[in-house]
């Protein structure tokens, strides 16, 4: 499936050893360094950041486990695991079945015990076959608990659209997770997102649902020194500014984040001023940010891969109504996946997901600078 050749692969367990860490303190969550970075020390891909995060939370906590299918002998679907099991054994990077439901339960039940399981889903559609444990049994058992019991546990895996994969392989699920109260939703864009959320997502008491994009693993980022070293971590809920702008708002996360950058590029040309953010956390979202941003722009365009209806972006415009209405000096435009699914024809699957025209038009809009439809016709 997708691709990727099917090995071979066998359910490991937990032993003693591992058992019995339970007891021992939880690492708190390491420091937290501001925003503005210092020069970048080298590029690396996000394949890469994700790999060093992994390694060096596994290497700190002997608590942190992985599980998944592939992500053991076959060194991940992606490769994001590689060289996780020669160095820490079958016994914390365990392949298993293909059978979702399956691991996924197993996951939430050692997070209960104490451990920091981290579940790899081959793609995040394959999440739906253990949906019930994610949002029923890893995202209510705190509330429930009265928070005597805590679920340490990082769901991660590429989502949203690939390139030819269909329907049933294209789905955002970021607007799914972030609806539900007990999980937190994470979206990196950028190596040093991939590298600094993840190690917050597994220091994290609570479960989180990180969601990668398979389109995005091989692309090459600046990392500043900071981001680098073992302690960087960054907060969960906190949005990222990537360009500051003064004409007109967009927000974006994922994938999108460059599409937006590449659109404020061709705005800039024209004289429009973009300002651009990454928004890295759904849920929570940092509404703050993007609603100071609007009352200096006084225009929003919020851009995502996902289906349109009950979307992120219909999220941040009701944040934006409800605290910045006054501000406003258009109405908000909202760019998101057609509202069909995701066709497998590249033409069609082209127009099915956003664009960077898209973004551009509907910036012009904001600001009143597109071309009237009477005078192109």
């Amino acid at each position: 499936m997708l691709g990727v050749a099917r090995r071979k692969i066998g359910l490991g367990t937990f032993s003693s050893p591992i058992l019995g860490q339970v007891l021992q303190r939880i690492r708190p969550l390491g420091s937290v360094l501001p925003e503005n970075y210092s020069t970048a020390a080298k590029e690396i891909t996000v394949r890469e950041a994700l790999n060093s995060a992994l390694d060096e939370e596994m290497s700190a906590d002997p608590k942190v486990l992985l599980m998944g299918e592939e992500v053991g002998e076959y060194q991940g679907a992606y490769k994001i695991s590689k060289g996780l099991l020669e160095k820490y054994g079958p016994e914390r990077v365990l392949d298993t079945p293909i059978t979702e439901a399956g691991f996924t339960g197993i996951g939430v039940g050692a997070a209960y015990y104490g451990l920091r399981p981290i579940i790899e889903f081959m793609t995040f559609n394959f999440s739906m076959q253990a949906i019930d444990h994610i949002i029923n049994s890893a995202a209510k058992t705190n509330y429930m608990s009265a928070g005597q019991i805590s679920v340490p546990i990082v769901f991660r895996g590429p989502n949203g659209a690939a390139a030819g994969v269909g329907a049933q392989h294209s789905q955002c699920f970021a607007a799914w997770y972030a609806h539900v109260p007990g999980l937190k939703v994470l979206c990196p864009y950028s190596s040093e997102d991939a590298r600094g959320l993840l190690k917050a997502a597994i220091r994290d008491p609570d479960p989180v649902v990180f969601l990668e994009n398979e389109l995005l693993y091989g692309e090459t980022f600046p990392v500043s020194a900071e981001a680098l070293d073992s302690s960087f971590c960054l907060p969960i809920g906190k949005a990222k500014i990537e360009q500051e702008g003064k004409h007109v708002t967009i927000t974006a996360f994922s994938k999108m984040v460059g599409y937006a950058l590449q659109a404020a590029e061709i705005l800039s040309k024209e004289g429009i001023n973009a300002e651009v953010i990454n928004l890295r956390s759904i849920r929570p979202l940092d509404r703050a940010t993007i609603n100071a941003s609007v009352r200096k722009t006084n225009r929003l365009v919020t851009v995502e891969e996902g289906f349109p209806q009950h979307g992120v972006g219909s999220e941040i415009c009701m944040s934006v109504i409800e605290e910045s209405f006054e501000y406003l000096d258009a109405p908000v435009e909202r760019i998101a996946g057609a509202d069909v699914p995701t066709p497998y024809a590249a033409n069609l699957e082209r127009m099915a997901v956003p664009q960077v025209d898209d973004i551009v038009r509907a910036a012009k809009r904001a600001c009143y600078r597109a071309v009237p439809m009477a005078a192109a016709a």
